[in-house]
């Protein structure tokens, strides 16, 4: 909004005779603060009469320059030299600096009638490099005259900041006129009134500047999932969780940036072990492929977890969460395809109607379950005769596996991995009571299967995975 004389008169007057606040007079005149501060400071200084400047009056080319160095080179407040030169407008001496940038540090003066604009160096370099005549020598001076020129505009007061600006420009400029490290720091060098610089404090400079300065947003985009997630996340799914937000970024990054920042996970210790010896009713381990090496006169067998679709092959556990307060026991039922809790008990007591409480919940919520695989360690609570049938009566194959061998029933084994050092290892003490330790289970479970990724679902979560399926199914 541009204002007439007459309001810039009743603007200061209503702020010096009515003491109206600048944030009140903004309001009522429709501007920023900071204008109506500047034209009061304007008028206080130099009388009403400023206020019948014309704002469109031209300005010399060597008046904006030296306007320009104060702030630049003598380090001078744009305001305080907007009020110096009686600019009528704060925001005038701001362009005008803009404008000296973006034009590579040139003083554009527009003239009456048709634009014209004051040929750069970089267009004098152009024109040399187009024209076959140009010799070497003339275009090493246009290149020393740039490289000059640039240096001089940098600030010198603050040591450090200097040296590090000043390297930061020389490789710039090493970019931009494709020139030798030796030709700049010869042109620099030569001349006595700007900063000089060795090759060895150049290069010295750039190994001690942090390379993460323009990493800010990526860093604390990764803080914040790290800390959302409770510290759960490693750099490989704090890197699917940045591309499920639109940031891609390459793993090897993540896991650098997290070492230098020293996030990183936790790791497993003792779990519980149900195994207290064949009461004859172990069955065979379903999940075994017989390999015959016929090179080497082999027989042996691998273990087979894939799936092609959900409810094809289920595994369980128990494993014991111990606290000052007591012990708490967790038995879940694990989908291989997407690695979802299908249902989970949680008792007080490793007792086999824990068990028969977990495997309700599981029909109840799965209808069709003929044909698959439930696993299982050999664990007493599944040699019982009463589990036996009430897998066959749904039409499910039971599997267990081998004496002795933890690997067979690994993916469960994972799953107890994870979900303790992730909301248990640590943090033993905080729950007070097992009540607080069952809800901040029930909530991990909840947590893993709706808002967990993982790396082998390429950044989903189960429930997703399931949903997925289903949908093509």
């Amino acid at each position: 909004m541009k204002l007439s004389y007459e309001d810039k008169i009743e603007i200061y007057r209503l702020w010096k005779e009515e003491h109206i606040g600048t944030r009140t007079l903004a309001k009522m005149f429709g501007l920023a603060r900071a204008n109506i501060e500047y034209l009061n400071s304007l008028i206080d200084i130099y009388g009403i009469s400023i206020a019948k400047k014309k704002t469109n009056r031209k300005y010399s080319k060597e008046f904006k320059e030296e306007a320009i160095k104060r702030v630049l080179l003598g380090h001078e407040s744009q305001i305080q030299v907007s009020l110096s030169l009686a600019l009528p407008n704060r925001g005038m001496l701001p362009n005008w600096i803009k404008s000296y940038k973006e034009n590579n540090y040139n003083v554009i003066v527009k003239k009456r009638g048709r634009y014209a604009k004051e040929e750069t160096i970089e267009e004098r370099i152009r024109s040399e490099e187009t024209n076959p005549g140009a010799s070497e020598e003339e275009r090493a001076a246009l290149n020393r005259e740039r490289i000059l020129k640039k240096i001089r505009c940098l600030n010198y007061r603050a040591r450090k900041a200097r040296v590090e600006e000043i390297a930061k420009v020389i490789s710039e400029l090493r970019q931009e006129l494709k020139c030798s490290l030796n030709f700049i720091l010869y042109a620099i060098n030569s001349v006595p009134d700007v900063p000089h610089m060795t090759r060895s404090d150049y290069y010295y400079t750039l190994r001690k500047t942090d390379k993460d300065e323009k990493n800010k947003e990526l860093i604390a985009k990764i803080k914040d999932i790290y800390q959302k997630h409770k510290q759960r996340y490693g750099y490989r799914r704090i890197t699917l969780e940045l591309a499920r937000q639109g940031i891609d970024v390459n793993h090897k990054k993540v896991q650098r940036l997290m070492q230098k920042l020293e996030l990183k996970g936790i790791t497993p210790r003792v779990k519980y072990k149900s195994y207290k010896g064949d009461f004859n009713g172990t069955v065979k381990n379903q999940l075994l492929d017989l390999v015959v090496d016929k090179k080497n006169f082999k027989t042996y067998y691998n273990r087979n977890f894939t799936t092609t679709s959900v409810n094809q092959k289920w595994t369980t556990d128990v494993s014991e969460f111990y606290i000052k307060a007591g012990k708490l026991y967790l038995s879940p039922i694990l989908d291989m395809h997407n690695g979802e809790i299908v249902s989970y008990s949680i008792s007080a007591k490793p007792n086999f109607r824990q068990t028969i409480q977990m495997l309700e919940r599981a029909f109840k919520s799965h209808k069709n379950l003929t044909g698959l695989i439930l696993h299982s360690d050999q664990g007493w609570q599944y040699q019982m005769s009463q589990y036996h049938k009430m897998l066959k009566d749904k039409g499910i194959i039971q599997s267990m596996s081998r004496k002795g061998n933890c690997l067979d029933n690994c993916v469960m084994e994972n799953f107890f991995g994870k979900m303790k050092n992730e909301m248990f290892y640590g943090h033993e003490y905080d729950f007070k009571s097992l009540d607080e330790l069952r809800k901040a289970m029930e909530e991990y479970i909840e947590y893993y299967n709706t808002q967990r990724i993982q790396v082998k679902l390429k950044g989903r979560t189960p429930c997703e995975v399931r949903n997925s399926t289903l949908k093509l199914s």
